[in-house]
């Protein structure tokens, strides 16, 4: 919050700095020892063997805070999570990056990281599906795979003991990303969850919450079995020329997305764009929220970046967060 720059009036400030307030006091109030800063105490049970991990130190027979950040309790570990650090990769985290380099059985990419990523040939699927050893053939083609700037979505399978970071893409929801937006947003706004491969099929579109804060947002992609494609390609071949110049114009047709699609693409991102400016935590129920409460103001895509949309959104997040503590 601090970063952010809106040009309020004092109305809109106003009212901006009192939901802020209300959403800063339901926090507090539900885990007082969610933030901590430098030398505040950490509550936890002595009698306990507990483990004190990352950002804490002991003082005095008090365990105490040497980061600005979040509590973590991870069974008899605790440790403060840092809110504005750079992304720390894991294994098993599901990654957004983009392609720097096309070099030798490899592709390099930027994912956020102090270090490059490497996705190697032979950590992924082959366009044709089939599972076989790489060839030479297969390495002078890895171009047509993938090449610079394209986005990619891929699995952080492990780390070398030079601390470079490795890449896999077998799965046939790993890949390309094409017909979107890549955004980039606070690593510590996206939580790691069991799903982040979300369809929102009201609005025909791909969400892809990148644990390294690239969010990718695109038009909604068939994951379909390779060996079933095979088939049915083999079952449609027709030697006749004509009918494969109708096939090819129609596939043209078929790359264009559709108008409205886009503007859903276009809406998506732009919630998450005022979610990432508030500092809320991106999740695709509040990011639902955020474009059916647009929808529903009738305002257009361009309008919800204005300051008035960004007050209303937290003012609609501290009305959601008080309905749920009165529940409880």
């Amino acid at each position: 919050m601090r970063g952010m720059q809106l040009s309020l009036n004092k109305t809109q400030k106003l009212r901006l700095e009192r939901a802020l307030e209300q959403l800063e006091s339901l926090s507090s109030k539900s885990n007082s020892d969610a933030s901590v800063t430098i030398a505040d105490n950490i509550s936890v049970n002595c009698e306990d063997a507990i483990l004190k991990g990352h950002g804490t130190t002991e003082l005095d027979g008090h365990v105490v805070a040497t980061l600005c950040g979040v509590v973590e309790r991870v069974n008899k570990l605790v440790y403060v999570r840092a809110l504005r650090a750079r992304y720390k990769p894991e294994i098993g985290d599901i990654i957004v990056g983009r392609v720097i380099e096309v070099a030798p059985k490899r592709w390099r990419l930027e994912i956020n990281f102090s270090q490059d990523a490497v996705l190697m040939l032979s950590s992924m699927n082959l366009p044709d599906g089939i599972q076989r050893r790489r060839t030479a053939i297969d390495e002078l083609n890895m171009r047509s795979i993938f090449e610079e700037n394209d986005v990619i979505c891929a699995e952080v399978r492990g780390f070398q003991h030079d601390g470079c970071l490795h890449l896999q893409a077998r799965s046939q929801k790993y890949g390309k990303l094409e017909r979107g937006q890549l955004l980039t947003i606070t690593p510590y706004l996206v939580k790691k969850r069991k799903q982040h491969f979300h369809y929102l099929e009201q609005y025909g579109i791909d969400l892809i919450l990148g644990c390294n804060g690239y969010v990718w947002v695109g038009e909604h992609v068939e994951v379909k079995d390779p060996m079933l494609v095979e088939d049915q390609l083999n079952k449609s071949e027709q030697p006749i020329a004509d009918s494969e110049n109708s096939m090819s114009s129609a596939d043209e047709v078929d790359t264009c997305t559709p108008l409205e699609t886009r503007q859903n693409i276009c809406r998506t991102a732009n919630a998450i764009r005022v979610l990432s400016t508030l500092g809320f935590v991106v999740t695709v129920e509040v990011i639902l929220a955020v474009v059916n409460l647009s929808m529903s103001l009738s305002l257009d895509i361009h309008e919800m970046l204005g300051p008035e949309f960004y007050v209303l959104v937290a003012e609609k997040e501290a009305e959601r967060r008080s309905s749920l503590g009165k529940k409880r």
